[in-house]
């Protein structure tokens, strides 16, 4: 008999599973379960940018692109950038197309950290950066934001966790999960710590064009010597709801690209032929798109605040992405004993905020990118699961 656990690599057997992935996976087997878990929009592609996909198919373009991606498509990617944040980069050496935003998240930490360098992950936050830093031979350093800041990063935090050792600070803004976001005034603020202490950032901007109200979402990489020193993750997921096409992309300076490229040629090759052609529609003709389902996300977290807040889960008013994060302190029962009782009693599925860090418990994520009628739905069998505690 072999004992696999003399042969599996340590660290991968350290990583804990994916604490979305779990209630997921119990709601897949029960019936009549309403899931707010997954961060998923609910919306098709729009038909314009599926049938550039379809027609690459019938045109029979069904070949490996270059490394980097498509040519067009890069050059769609720099013009994206610039008429949207006044950012320019070439094409040709600081623009990289990766098989979904995880993707580059892996390449920008394996291609900028060394076995010791501490990395600042920025929480309650997003899965991967913790599991992936470690992979990468890196040291994670939380910091933990509070409702009180309205989960925002403050300067006076990221100036008291940096070290001799910290390399690299990731910026997941729009948070997934709270909403959270920071505006020009915070990131000029958090630049400023950064630049005096030579830092590099990787700036996880996959839900850039979902913010809320009259401000629009404001890149780290548009202050003030900025772009030299930060890896801008995004890609057409969430912004166009593609997210079963698995395109993402990275720009940045073109040392850390060109280095995050040679990762991607060995382990990757190239993204996906048929979803290149549909992501070059899609910047080209999906800004109608994008307003479209902003106005509707819009529309849900209006409603999915009120709800909460009037049955007693205080929940802050996120500002951006399509999740709340409600305290569920007022219940007396930990993350994962509200969820799991949620999900077995009245056949709901969200998330614990403590799968997104300790500082996210007493916390529970529910994603509004479902229909009004699933989310009434869900919220009435919360109340009513409220009422019974």
């Amino acid at each position: 008999m072999i004992d696999y656990s003399t042969i599996l690599n340590p660290q991968v057997q350290a990583l804990k599973p994916s604490g979305i992935r779990r209630f997921f996976d119990i709601a897949s087997e029960m019936d009549d379960v309403i899931s707010l878990s997954i961060g998923e929009p609910d919306f098709t592609t729009p038909w314009h940018i599926r049938e550039e996909g379809i027609r690459s198919l019938e045109k029979g373009k069904t070949w490996y692109s270059p490394n980097r991606g498509f040519e067009q498509l890069r050059t769609e990617i720099s013009r994206y950038m610039d008429r949207r944040y006044g950012l320019v980069y070439d094409q040709k050496s600081q623009v990289l197309v990766t098989v979904g935003g995880s993707e580059a998240i892996d390449m920008a930490l394996r291609a900028l950290v060394c076995p010791g360098d501490e990395v600042i992950i920025v929480e309650p936050s997003f899965v991967c950066y913790d599991p992936l830093t470690r992979m990468a031979g890196g040291v994670p350093v939380s910091i933990a934001t509070t409702e009180e800041t309205k989960f925002r990063l403050t300067a006076a935090q990221l100036e008291a966790a940096i070290t001799p050792k910290t390399k690299l600070l990731v910026l997941p803004f729009p948070s997934n999960p709270t909403g959270a976001v920071l505006r020009r005034k915070d990131l000029e603020e958090i630049a400023a710590v950064v630049r005096r202490h030579n830092l590099f950032v990787l700036s996880d901007e996959i839900y850039a064009e979902l913010t809320y109200g009259s401000e629009l979402h404001v890149s780290i990489a548009q202050m003030e010597g900025m772009q030299e020193r930060t890896v801008v993750i995004n890609g057409f997921s969430k912004t166009y709801a593609m997210t079963g096409w698995r395109l993402g992309f990275a720009v940045g300076p073109a040392e850390v690209i060109g280095q995050m490229t040679k990762l991607h040629q060995f382990g990757i090759m190239s993204a996906p032929t048929m979803a290149q052609y549909a992501a070059i529609e899609a910047l080209k003709n999906g800004d109608s798109d994008i307003e479209y389902m902003r106005e509707q996300y819009d529309m849900r977290r209006r409603l999915i605040v009120d709800r909460l807040n009037a049955m007693g889960l205080t929940c802050f008013e996120p500002e951006g992405a399509f999740y709340v994060f409600p305290s569920i302190k007022s219940t007396g029962l930990t993350s994962e004993e509200f969820c799991e009782r949620l999900i077995y009693s009245h056949r709901v599925a969200v998330i614990p905020g403590s799968a997104f860090g300790e500082c996210g418990n007493g916390y529970v994520r529910i994603s509004y990118a479902y229909s009004i009628r699933n989310i009434q739905q869900a919220l009435d069998r919360i109340e009513a699961f409220l009422q019974e505690l």
